[in-house]
């Protein structure tokens, strides 16, 4: 029997703005970022079917407001599109933690209005993709950033940084980026968590303290603890 999610998280307050949640943790990704400090969840094993799942999601109608698909890489489960329409369908309300790689699969449940939030992830320019995730996936990133931006839906970009991976000038890029793709508003960008285990050893990295130095009139730049 298919045991796609790793762990539930009962309750938060953070992952989902404004909104009491709980967090599915999906087991596996597509990506080996150097710096990710969920290596259990990427290189482990699902503990929970889906029916276990939607249980829990079942206890938790009209206590919570929010379930947040998180991972590993959720969108590459098969049943992932049936777990959010059951979510969807008991009232919660839908947010999707996501690298992009899979658009089709987020412009299906956008289309069919079973999402409400996205937090996507900005790994990296194409130039670095490869080095920091392991993958070739960048141009798929880019048509989930497209896609979001011609939806109605609310969506955040994110970025994990960590020194020496990306550089304070690489970061600026970015954020030309950003605006060259006519992306407006709020861009996360995620300090590296120093002293935990990730899936590649780094050394410490200094956070940046003036978020300032990277906004723009269009892009506020806002550093927050991933």
């Amino acid at each position: 029997m298919q045991k796609p999610i790793y762990s539930i998280t009962p309750f938060t307050l953070l992952d989902y703005p404004d909104h009491t949640a709980c967090i599915l943790w999906f087991a596996g990704c597509n990506m080996r970022c150097l710096y990710c400090y969920n290596p259990e969840i990427v290189l482990g094993k699902g503990t929970l079917t889906i029916e276990d799942t939607l249980q829990f999601l079942a206890s938790r109608k009209h206590l919570l407001n929010g379930v947040v698909f998180s991972g590993g890489e959720c969108t590459l489960h098969s049943g992932f599109p049936e777990m959010v329409r059951a979510a969807k369908e008991m009232g919660f309300l839908v947010k999707i933690d996501t690298n992009g790689s899979r658009p089709n699969v987020l412009e299906a449940l956008i289309h069919q209005g079973y999402v409400d939030y996205v937090a996507l992830d900005f790994k990296a320019l194409a130039k670095s993709y490869a080095g920091i995730t392991r993958s070739h996936l960048h141009a798929d990133f880019e048509k989930s950033l497209h896609l979001l931006q011609e939806s109605r839906i609310n969506f955040e970009v994110r970025t994990t940084w960590h020194r020496d991976l990306i550089s304070t000038t690489e970061l600026h890029e970015m954020v030309s980026y950003l605006s060259a793709h006519a992306y407006h508003g709020t861009y996360y960008v995620q300090h590296y968590v120093n002293h935990v285990t990730t899936l590649s050893p780094l050394p410490f990295s200094v956070p940046i303290t003036d978020s300032s130095l990277f906004s723009t009139a269009q892009i506020e730049v806002v550093f927050r603890r991933s």
